[in-house]
């Protein structure tokens, strides 16, 4: 569930729009640039509020996370009630109702007896887990902008071990709120140009910040082998943290995203990657990075390169399994989708193996190969 919709169809078909999901939003009286989620899957989660009286209590975040399960695990064909972990993660967790709890406090000194439990980072895949009644391991965790690949890594890790057969992974984020907005400005890396694309992402030649925030949720249920219903395979992942040069950027050529994308590659043939799915978050500085980053692991022959967040904004934590979807969708339907404004690329005739890459706030990369 993003701006761009909640069925693949719809998805695919918005991805094949050279158009821009990103629009303007009043915040306290002033218009921001903003990509929010289309009026009928807000229309859904109201609904969702109504099923279960404690659910009128839960953040957006955790709404979406949800929705997004329960139709993640009957495409899986996974059943209520199975023996299935959850990790779930969030950048900013509860960001509309901390925000809202904590605006009753500054006005009244008082806050709601609900304030602590709907509002902790945890309460996501808790609720997840209630919602499905499953009886695995529940995780929830920030690593900022790569939270959604980290919970990747960890249900490997779990599924590898032979502690767990299946996992529900994936991210969720609603952090459209103006005290959101206003850190993000604070930084300088927010968009204020008023164009047909606010954000310039992978725009190598832009010389002003354009970051866009935008929200939505997505899962995926993961499984050891080989499964006749499998969207794609995961076939390598990478991780790496950077030595910090400033408290919000990597290092010039991205060295975390180097030795993320060359631990995730150890057994595959550089010239075997078709495509790559950027972090690229519309920042100047981080999207040059990660291209040099990427022009030192590969050389001179680069595979295609694209990113959504021009298209749906930077969706915090969530955004990496976003690009994940963006992935799966390109190789099921063998075709790439660009950034219209971006440089011209050698075409592949196929599209079969595919990196996604994402990064946050403290240098933390993680790169993910999926292979048709």
């Amino acid at each position: 569930m993003s701006p761009l919709g909640n069925t693949p169809e719809a998805i695919w078909q918005e991805y094949l729009s050279p158009k821009s999901l990103i629009t303007t939003k009043d915040f306290n009286g002033k218009e921001q640039f903003v990509a929010t989620i289309p009026a009928a899957i807000r229309a859904e989660l109201e609904r969702l509020r109504k099923e279960d009286v404690k659910y009128k209590a839960l953040d957006e975040t955790v709404l979406l996370a949800i929705l997004t399960s329960r139709k993640a695990i009957e495409d899986a064909g996974w059943q209520q009630g199975d023996d299935f972990g959850v990790n779930i993660g969030s950048s900013r967790g509860a960001t509309q109702l901390f925000e809202k709890y904590h605006q009753e406090f500054l006005e009244t000194g008082k806050t709601a007896t609900l304030t602590s439990p709907t509002t902790t980072l945890g309460n996501i895949s808790s609720w997840v887990a209630h919602d499905l009644k499953s009886q695995g391991p529940e995780i929830s965790h920030s690593i900022t902008c790569s939270t959604a690949l980290h919970a990747i890594l960890n249900a490997a890790a779990w599924l590898q071990s032979g502690l767990a057969t299946k996992f529900l992974v994936g991210g969720s984020e609603a952090p459209l709120t103006a005290f959101t907005l206003a850190q993000m400005q604070a930084l300088k890396i927010y968009a204020r140009e008023n164009q047909e694309y606010p954000c310039r992402a992978f725009d190598l030649g832009k010389t002003k910040n354009s970051m866009v925030l935008g929200e939505g949720a997505a899962m995926a249920c993961l499984e050891l082998g080989e499964k006749q219903n499998a969207l794609g395979y995961i076939t390598g992942i990478g991780f790496a943290t950077d030595d910090l040069e400033h408290n919000i950027s990597i290092s010039e050529e991205a060295k975390c995203f180097q030795k993320s994308m060359q631990m995730a590659l150890q057994n595959t043939a550089l010239d075997e990657v078709d495509a790559i799915v950027m972090h690229a978050p519309g920042t100047v500085k981080g999207d040059i990075s990660e291209y040099r980053a990427i022009q030192k692991v590969f050389g001179e022959t680069l595979p295609m390169l694209t990113t959504n967040k021009w298209k749906i904004g930077h969706t915090f934590g969530a955004s990496g399994i976003l690009n994940l979807e963006m992935a799966l969708l390109m190789m099921a339907q063998n075709t790439f989708i660009g950034v219209p404004f971006g440089e011209s690329q050698t075409k592949r005739k196929q599209i079969k193996k595919v990196l996604i890459n994402a990064v946050g706030f403290g240098g933390n990369a993680v790169s993910i190969l999926v292979t048709k």
